[in-house]
């Protein structure tokens, strides 16, 4: 494994930690935000951004297991796929406590960040390599 590898995977598993506390933390103390931004709920914005390191750091970290076109894809593919489970996994894991709530429509606004961001892994690693050909 490259060194490049580790820093990522010790970024990856950093930002896990980092989601794990965002999403079952105990925030009773903040101070009151915006409830909309732009017409867009703000919770759904912070489930947004909160998801979307997520396919750009797992790839950084195993990028050294794609290759070929199809491995490249698979790979982005199957990484979303573990983005949609940890997604589900905190929306479940938060239905469990009595100070968190599971939403649909947090789920759904994961699903779109990881979506947006595995499609620019794919832009950005193709285009980067049409150019280097």
């Amino acid at each position: 494994m490259k060194k490049r590898n580790i820093i990522g995977l010790v970024l990856l598993l950093a930002y896990l930690g980092a989601v794990a506390w965002c999403c079952f933390g105990h925030f009773d103390n903040l101070p009151s935000v915006q409830k909309e931004f732009f017409g867009i709920p703000t919770d759904k914005i912070v489930h947004f951004i909160m998801f979307l390191p997520f396919p750009i750091l797992s790839f950084w970290t195993f990028d050294y297991l794609a290759g070929k076109t199809w491995k490249v894809i698979l790979l982005v593919f199957v990484l979303f796929l573990i983005g949609v489970l940890l997604a589900a996994g905190t929306e479940i894991g938060q239905s469990f406590t009595s100070y968190r709530s599971s939403d649909p429509r947090d789920f759904a606004a994961d699903l779109l960040a990881l979506a947006v961001s595995s499609i620019a892994v794919l832009v950005i690693y193709f285009a980067g390599h049409k150019r280097n050909s």
